[in-house]
């Protein structure tokens, strides 16, 4: 096809979706990377099932997760608050057999953000509206 014949509009659409197709994978990189991260909602439990017993279980930061042993190879994993901290567990030789990251979030599925002027409210639905974070534009004073 000639470029003289062609609309502009079109070629402005094209080159657009060239310019993504080329920064798309640049974009998705984060994502990517936050899936590598043991993920749990804030007040919610996942239960970690491990292939051999755990002696000795770390919380980085016990304010955003908590951890519980079940059992010698189970162990339940509870979201506190907002936040990223890590998971060590040790065997009984000292070896690591769970070293990960933990990101808690809350489930997006079933929340409303209220933005008033300079602030913002995160309520979380299920069932009756409660708020969950509020936070202040910063001011520069």
């Amino acid at each position: 096809m000639n470029s003289r014949n062609t609309a502009p509009g079109v070629w402005l659409l094209a080159t657009a979706c060239a310019s993504f197709a080329l920064t798309a994978p640049l974009v998705a990189s984060p994502v990517h990377a936050a899936d590598e991260m043991l993920r749990v909602y804030m007040d919610h439990a996942r239960v970690l099932k491990l292939d051999r017993p755990v002696s000795k279980v770390i919380i980085g930061n016990s304010d955003v997760a908590d951890a519980t042993v079940a059992d010698s190879k189970t162990i339940v994993l509870t979201g506190r608050s907002f936040g990223t901290t890590n998971l060590v567990l040790l065997d009984i030789d000292g070896n690591a057999i769970v070293d990960e990251r933990i990101l808690v979030s809350i489930d997006e599925g079933n929340t409303v953000r209220v933005f008033r002027q300079t602030s913002r409210s995160v309520l979380s639905c299920t069932p009756n509206c409660e708020v969950h974070t509020t936070q202040k534009a910063a001011t520069g004073n």
